[in-house]
């Protein structure tokens, strides 16, 4: 059952906050905090909680770890080489640690909601002062004030289905750009994914709380809102709306913003939810639908809840209503059982729908999924050929599909300068698709319309029209 948490509980860490702020207030020196944040958009957006409620408490800011009075690692479970980094990054600090015994070490997020990882950092961890998982980050500043006043370890990973916390202070990474997660959760249970377990079951949140933080951020120059869910396309199932009713809402607000979302998941992708995107002018022409495995045999034991020929025959009916589509997915590569035979089946499957990109990951386990306890007998090697194969045949389709773009202009929000030419603008388009230009700095932060001169292996180039 998903609980939200009270204005009278927000009220407790408030008074945390500031009992925290007065530690720090005497200080010599302002206390610096290290924040980073691994893994998808949900954990960047989490970072920004967690860096408002810290501004709040009276820290600054710092890039690196180094001096930082609090370092705090906000972490993701969905690969084992993020989980291996955050290790590293731990252990590293062991030297720090005993140079300033004073120093706050935290470990939050997806990573330690796992109990295998929190009792490794238990035992084998001991500068690290601050544990706390998913559930719980409303009540960091309570953590924080038990750790500094009692220089006791601090773990809170309460077993839960998940809250809603509304009204968290925040630290946007961007003025241009935010994220604003409208659900929390996962109820699918695909059985290669630790997320369910770590981030509770689906919860969204309630239409008007979006709509206002809409609203404000509009209102203080923002031009596009990412709209976060770990399937956001089951959006207001628990509270009697839908996604495309939230979009529709969302696309009525005046002014010029985008609209963008992640991520889509196939089996809740309905031809409703095209249609609304087809008729809101501010939703971007970006779909990226992550199908994971063109073999039936093969989505079946991911329990992905829909077939090949579904899946293709949403792609149609895509194109069909958004001809400027961009389409994107994710795949993966080696699930335990897959043959050769089914990963040529997601070849062919790329190769009709032909993608503009793709994010391609080789099958890693994780501890306590379904998955990882299925036969896996393909070597580590064979399957690093069958990626290389699938990146080759993607680069071609890739490359082919930015050529499409030259002569076409396109929308674009200038974001900054170059990425690799200090003297060139570059920004995004209504697909999500890199374009460099050539314009005065005085568009960053605005809209531009930009003819498309150049396709590049990653990118487009274009002149303002």
């Amino acid at each position: 059952m998903t609980t939200k948490i009270t204005a009278a509980e927000l009220a407790v860490q408030r008074e945390y906050m500031d009992k925290v702020a007065g530690i720090n207030a005497q200080r010599e020196c302002p206390p610096i905090a290290h924040v980073h944040s691994f893994g998808c958009q949900q954990n960047v957006s989490d970072g920004e909680k967690i860096k408002g409620m810290l501004a709040q408490m009276g820290y600054g800011f710092s890039e690196s770890p180094e001096g930082a009075d609090l370092v705090l690692y906000n972490t993701c479970a969905v690969r084992e080489n993020a989980e291996d980094r955050v290790f590293g990054n731990v252990g590293a600090l062991k030297k720090a640690k005993k140079q300033n015994p004073d120093m706050l070490i935290g470990v939050c997020g997806c990573m330690v909601q796992q109990e295998h990882i929190t009792a490794k950092m238990r035992r084998s961890y001991p500068n690290v002062d601050i544990i706390f998982g998913t559930h719980v980050l409303h009540t960091m500043p309570q953590i924080i004030y038990e750790a500094l006043t009692t220089r006791k370890r601090q773990i809170s990973i309460p077993d839960c289905d998940g809250v809603i916390a509304e009204g968290l202070p925040l630290k946007r990474e961007s003025r241009l750009k935010a994220s604003i997660p409208i659900m929390y959760g996962c109820n699918n249970f695909c059985t290669y994914c630790i997320v369910p377990y770590v981030r509770g079951r689906e919860r969204s949140r309630e239409p008007e709380d979006i709509l206002r933080e809409c609203r404000e951020l509009i209102e203080c120059g923002c031009k596009e809102l990412l709209l976060l869910g770990q399937n956001v396309n089951s959006y207001g199932k628990n509270i009697g709306t839908s996604f495309s009713e939230l979009l529709r809402r969302i696309n009525d607000i005046d002014g010029e913003f985008r609209i963008s979302y992640m991520t889509s998941h196939p089996k809740d992708a309905t031809r409703e939810l095209v249609d609304t995107i087809a008729s809101c002018e501010k939703v971007t022409r970006h779909f990226h639908l992550p199908v994971q495995s063109g073999s039936n045999r093969i989505l079946k034991l991911m329990n992905r809840g829909y077939t090949r020929e579904h899946y293709l025959e949403l792609i149609d009916y895509v194109k069909g209503k958004l001809p400027d589509v961009a389409l994107t997915s994710d795949i993966i590569v080696g699930f335990p059982g897959e043959n050769y035979e089914d990963f040529r089946e997601t070849i062919s499957l790329i190769e009709q729908v032909r993608y503009d990109s793709l994010f391609t990951f080789i099958y890693s386990p994780r501890n306590g999924t379904k998955a990882a306890q299925m036969p896996d007998p393909v070597s580590a090697e064979e399957k690093g050929k069958w990626f290389r194969e699938l990146l080759d045949v993607q680069q071609n389709i890739g490359c082919s599909s930015y050529k499409d773009y030259v002569g076409k202009t396109l929308r674009v929000l200038c974001e900054g300068e170059g990425r690799t030419d200090p003297s060139l603008l570059t920004g995004k388009s209504r697909q999500n698709i890199i374009v460099d230009f050539d314009g005065s700095k005085e568009l960053i932060g605005s809209f531009a319309d930009v003819e498309i001169t150049e396709a590049l292996a990653w990118a487009l180039r274009g002149k303002i029209k």
